[in-house]
């Protein structure tokens, strides 16, 4: 069996961004609802995905439901979560901290599309649906040079 290893080289970055795994939705008022347990599966299963990607950086919102969306993956890849605000990033330092870098961001169905249209500096993604945590956004960055794409992971 051969295993590819998606490694960017020295000057170039990937960026994943995805919304937190699916939450438990009984109290409305609960602004920090954990995980249910479709959610907890679609987080292995985002540690699964993510394997052979070499991440190596990993930010999440400081929610429960990020947090824990992310959690396996960090501790398979022996990273630290990096918590942020989508209030207080400045684009450009994030960018220019990933350089040679395969990062993970999760947050969430309001912030993400706003988090890649700010890296793409454009405005091409709408807010994500409410009920779908199944994308991934991955922005590429090589030299000078940005591609961005959307895809699902079920």
């Amino acid at each position: 069996m051969v295993v590819s290893f998606d490694k960017p080289s020295d000057d170039c970055s990937k960026i994943y961004l995805i919304r937190h795994a699916e939450k438990v939705r009984t109290d409305k008022s609960d602004r920090d609802p954990d995980l249910n347990n479709k959610g907890f599966i679609r987080a292995e299963n985002w540690k699964d995905y993510f394997f052979d990607k070499d991440i190596s950086k990993i930010y999440s919102t400081n929610y429960k439901r990020t947090i824990k969306t992310v959690k396996p993956l960090a501790e398979n890849k022996n990273l630290e979560i990096i918590i942020y605000s989508s209030d207080d990033i400045v684009y450009q330092d994030f960018l220019n901290s990933s350089v040679g870098e395969n990062t993970v961001v999760v947050g969430h169905s309001n912030t993400i599309p706003d988090f890649v249209n700010n890296l793409i500096n454009e405005d091409h993604y709408d807010q994500i649906d409410d009920l779908t945590n199944s994308n991934l956004y991955i922005v590429s960055l090589c030299n000078s040079s940005i591609t961005h794409k959307l895809i699902t992971v079920d």
